[in-house]
């Protein structure tokens, strides 16, 4: 059974379906991330910090994929303005999750040393 709709009602979902659409659109247009640095171009320094997400971080975040796996994937995230938690990415607010955890994620302050946790920084740039 058809049901008649008023002008202002039609008008009304004209303008959803129109905002529906345009945030359809916005999703599947965004900027598209350039690769990751392959890994056999990485500094020595990169390349321990991807040893140490490999032993500390890989079993909860992606390197290659921004789709999360138990915790959001890494790909590209000093190339984005900000966190998804809508905090700056930088090294100061992810020096900041890592140390002290957040939600979920637990604190690794006390499983990396500097030394570590700066090779982890570097490689995270790299993604």
């Amino acid at each position: 059974m058809a049901v008649a709709l008023s002008h202002t009602q039609r008008h009304l979902l004209g303008i959803v379906s129109l905002m529906a659409a345009a945030g359809l659109a916005a999703v599947g247009c965004g900027p598209k991330l350039a690769p990751s640095k392959p890994l056999n171009e990485l500094t020595p320094q990169e390349a321990h910090g991807q040893q140490v997400f490999a032993g500390h971080c890989a079993r909860c975040h992606y390197a290659d994929r921004d789709s999360g796996l138990h915790g959001p994937g890494l790909f590209g995230l000093f190339r984005r303005k900000y966190l998804r938690n809508g905090a700056p990415a930088n090294d100061d607010r992810v020096t900041d999750l890592i140390l002290h955890g957040r939600g979920m994620m637990p604190a690794m302050g006390n499983s990396m040393d500097d030394e570590q946790l700066q090779a982890l920084l570097a490689y995270l740039h790299t993604l």
